[in-house]
């Protein structure tokens, strides 16, 4: 694992990196002491861990952080700094953990060995997965669920997103069609959508993700492995793995990418 150090503080910095040689996760470790060369140096190498001072001249460690993520979305975040009022910024940018000056050598390490652990020990693939967070894609042991319609799709995204709610036929209409009206024809063709999506999940054998009573509908969220749901639970790698975008082919999307928006901009240092 590689790890960057950066602080404008020499031997600040000179003590990171040293502290970080002796972690057995880092086999490797770079120091700077300005973001100009820190992103020359990322223009070629990818860091597995970023260890940022959040108060520098110039380009300060919260604005640095923002670079390395739209270069390498994987790379963990760990903040070091001596101005705790810097603690909600540095969650907004997806950090994985914050440390106050002077920095401890145990607390270090344990900040260290979380960021990661994402990285070191991946999580095992689950039997039924559903990834939000860009698109919106479901997968049966690793293989990738194929819609015979494209709003049998949008219905199960739609009921994914409410989490487990119970809702109406009326109402996931309106979500699929928007302004169209829910008359005779249209609740035929809402028909036609509902026994697609039945017969696809049970093509692959998923059909009990799925409960219709009468005319109600929903999702039973303990059956499946979603990034939405883990990241409401706090799960660290789904916090990490949201990069702002959340169901995008689909406009009712936007008000649950709001939500997120808030939560990670709010959430609390861990």
């Amino acid at each position: 694992m590689t790890a960057i150090c950066v602080d404008d503080e020499v031997l600040i910095l000179q003590l990171t990196m040293s502290m970080c040689s002796e972690l057995s996760e880092i086999t490797n470790v770079e120091g700077f002491s300005n973001s100009g060369a820190v992103l020359e140096w990322l223009q070629t190498h990818q860091p597995d861990i970023a260890l940022l001072d959040i108060d520098m001249p110039g380009m300060n460690g919260l604005m640095l952080a923002k670079e390395i993520k739209e270069m390498y979305p994987d790379t963990a975040i760990l903040f070091l700094t001596g101005y705790p009022q810097y603690a909600m910024e540095a969650f907004s940018v997806h950090a994985t953990g914050y440390l106050l000056k002077p920095v401890e050598k145990e607390r270090l390490a344990a900040e260290v060995s979380y960021a990661l652990s994402g990285r070191i020990r991946k999580r095992e693939p689950a039997h039924i997965e559903v990834h939000t967070f860009g698109g919106f894609e479901v997968y049966v042991d690793g293989r990738k669920i194929v819609f015979k319609r494209s709003k049998s799709k949008e219905l199960l995204a739609y009921l994914i997103d409410r989490e487990g709610q119970s809702v109406k036929r009326a109402s996931a209409f309106t979500a699929l069609w928007e302004d169209a009206p829910y008359d005779r024809p249209m609740q035929k063709q809402m028909d036609v959508v509902i026994r697609s999506l039945k017969g696809t999940l049970e093509e692959y054998g998923i059909a009990q993700i799925l409960q219709i009573k009468g005319g109600d509908m929903w999702i039973v969220p303990d059956e499946v492995d979603c990034d939405l749901y883990r990241f409401i639970r706090g799960d660290a790698q789904a916090i990490n793995a949201y990069h702002g975008e959340y169901m995008s082919d689909y406009s009712w999307a936007s008000l649950t990418e709001a939500h997120l928006d808030h939560r990670q901009k709010n959430r609390s240092p861990l």
